[in-house]
């Protein structure tokens, strides 16, 4: 499994979590895990996500990702799960 790390954060606005799911699904990429709350009128998701029958690169993924940020007013990056573990195991 190719697994990776996706972080969403911004103002809160209707169709968020509607655009990035449909980005990952026209890109067969499945959602494992998702968690998503709004404090105080602020946007904040994370998911991680299996790249294994993506029709997309991680580059590739991550930059159309950014893209669809900027769309729609949030900042959206991504992390490949080793990276994200090495990171916080420190």
């Amino acid at each position: 499994m190719k697994k990776i790390i996706i972080t969403v954060v911004g103002k809160d606005t209707v169709g968020i979590i509607a655009k990035v799911c449909t980005y990952l699904a026209n890109n067969r990429i499945n959602i494992l895990d998702i968690s998503q709350n709004i404090v105080d009128g602020y946007f904040n998701m994370m998911m991680i996500v299996d790249l294994t029958n993506a029709t997309k690169s991680f580059n590739d993924v991550s930059s159309d990702l950014e893209s669809v940020g900027d769309e729609i007013g949030v900042v959206i990056h991504c992390q490949k799960e080793e990276i994200f573990e090495a990171m916080h195991r420190i």
